[in-house]
């Protein structure tokens, strides 16, 4: 009967029978099919609940109960000796990228980065979306085991990567920041390959990065260069005390200025006129004549610089000494020549991850310098100078244009970028200078050049109080002032001489940066008082 038949959708003819029975087949398949995903939907609810107490915002004290008392473990310490080992590390997210089910989160600590694999069949759905939605530079930790990746590492320092097991956010970030990091962490080369591809090329100008110094110094360039900073100044320590010199503290408070001038910060002292120190230069004279033979200090010098170039602060880190004159002034120059390549020795011996970091970023040869220090007087330098072309004035300072061309002089005849030039005209050193005896135009003093650069000023001090009164009056220095400082050589003084270097200017030079801010934590300049 037709009426009794129905199409199928292959178009043939059905009975009301069989499509009873098909219907019926295709409803029971349906039950089975949603027994079947509540029980799945079941198993993954107890799965997730059973991963729950692996990952979530924790604080300080609830993170200890859920680290199991494991110690951190540095990211700079994740090398392949250790794989299979299971490892607690804390660090800030850097950056991370899904994959299918597995997530890929760059985790950074001191400018060292490690890739951390988060993989959802290992620790179920949700956790890969708490971890996902976790922002740049939050604070986390860790328990997972260190592993082989399955391709070599190029966007990392560790060539391991940490297959995850546990994740804890300390510290969230906000979401928009000032600068992200990674981009304050590109080359000028990574910024030029940028912007071929199509994409807008990130570039962190410096105000912005100065303005975000603690983001800033989160960079692996920047982590790298501040211990750079510091092996110097453990250098500069150790070498000196192995020669029998003292670490003095001097005031920074003074009634006076200690070198003359302008570049002077003055304020109110309990009602009395007083100035920041632009050196320890008088206390650490008066710390000869108090008979401690030889000192040095590492700490702040004030100059009230109006010059905003690539190399003046008005606040940096002074390396001052001084030292009693056995024979002739020429043994602080002896003592330079050996302290600086000691300095420069020591760097390349202990930081060569920090030196690479810089250069990743900051792309520079290492400095050239020979085993005896070179050592040329004033006139000398004017001589190449002058037969180079360049016009100097014999009696007067070098501006910055003909140091960096007396520089290039120096390397090409000699080989070498750190040099000594003595001898320099009284009327552009110090008043506490001692005048050259064969001619008292010029003084027993000298500078020290880096690439072109001056570090470092130096010079036997007159000892004499008349003759000290007297240079003082000269430059237009109230003798009242100072009068405790002229006292001093009253009791009796013996030659003496010293010199000062700023810390700040080593480092940048050390490392051919362009411009000091880079080597200054917090730099402050005739423009900037914060952060």
């Amino acid at each position: 009967m037709v009426g009794s038949e129905v199409l199928e959708e292959s178009g043939e003819k059905m009975s009301k029978k069989e499509a009873k029975k098909r219907a019926a087949k295709l409803e029971k398949l349906l039950r089975k099919e949603e027994r079947e995903e509540a029980t799945s939907s079941s198993l993954s609810v107890e799965e997730d609940e059973s991963f729950s107490s692996n990952y979530g915002d924790v604080t300080t004290n609830e993170l200890q109960s859920a680290v199991e008392g494991k110690e951190l473990t540095d990211v700079s310490n994740l090398v392949e000796e250790i794989v299979g080992s299971e490892v607690s590390i804390r660090g800030r997210v850097h950056k991370n990228r899904l994959v299918g089910t597995k997530l890929f989160v760059i985790l950074r600590e001191s400018g060292f980065t490690v890739q951390c694999v988060v993989e959802e069949t290992r620790v179920g759905a949700n956790m890969i979306k708490f971890v996902k939605q976790l922002s740049r530079e939050s604070v986390v930790e860790l328990i997972g085991v260190v592993s082989h990746p399955k391709k070599p590492l190029t966007g990392t320092t560790q060539q391991v990567e940490i297959h995850v097991r546990k994740m804890y956010c300390l510290s969230r970030s906000l979401l928009n920041l000032p600068l992200v990091v990674e981009d304050a962490a590109r080359s000028e080369s990574d910024i030029e390959k940028s912007g071929k591809d199509g994409k807008p090329a990130a570039r962190v100008l410096q105000d912005t990065r100065l303005n975000n110094r603690v983001l800033d110094i989160r960079t692996p360039a920047n982590q790298a260069i501040f211990r750079i900073q510091c092996q110097v100044q453990i250098a500069f320590r150790e070498f000196l005390l192995s020669k029998g010199f003292l670490e003095i503290h001097t005031p920074k408070l003074m009634a006076g200025s200690s070198e003359g001038g302008s570049a002077v910060f003055r304020l109110d002292y309990k009602g009395q006129p007083a100035c920041l120190a632009q050196s320890p230069q008088l206390h650490k004279q008066m710390a000869i004549c108090a008979d401690m033979r030889r000192v040095f200090e590492v700490g702040p010098v004030f100059r009230a610089e109006d010059s905003f170039t690539h190399r003046h602060l008005c606040e940096f880190v002074g390396l001052d000494v001084e030292m009693e004159i056995r024979m002739h002034y020429s043994e602080i120059m002896d003592l330079v020549g050996e302290l600086f390549p000691f300095i420069f020795t020591k760097i390349e011996e202990r930081c060569p991850k920090e030196l690479e970091s810089v250069r990743k970023q900051y792309p520079f040869q290492s400095l050239k310098f020979l085993p005896q220090t070179l050592r040329l007087t004033f006139a000398e330098g004017i001589q190449m100078l002058k037969e180079a072309g360049e016009e100097v004035d014999p009696l007067g300072d070098l501006n910055t244009e003909s140091e960096r061309k007396l520089g290039q002089l120096v390397l090409e005849k000699y080989k070498t970028e750190f040099y000594m030039l003595h001898r320099y005209p009284s009327a552009v050193r110090p008043f506490y200078t001692m005048p050259y005896e064969n001619d008292s135009n010029y003084s027993n003093s000298f500078d020290v050049f880096i690439r072109g650069e001056e570090i470092m000023s130096g010079a036997q001090r007159i000892h004499d109080p008349e003759l000290l009164e007297k240079r003082a009056r000269e430059c237009c220095i109230d003798v009242k002032t100072i009068s405790t400082y002229i006292d001093a050589f009253r009791y009796g003084a013996p030659p003496h001489g010293g010199f000062g270097v700023g810390l700040e200017r080593v480092v940048m030079l050390l490392c051919a940066l362009n411009n000091i801010r880079k080597t200054s934590l917090f730099p402050r300049d005739s423009q900037r008082l914060t952060p």
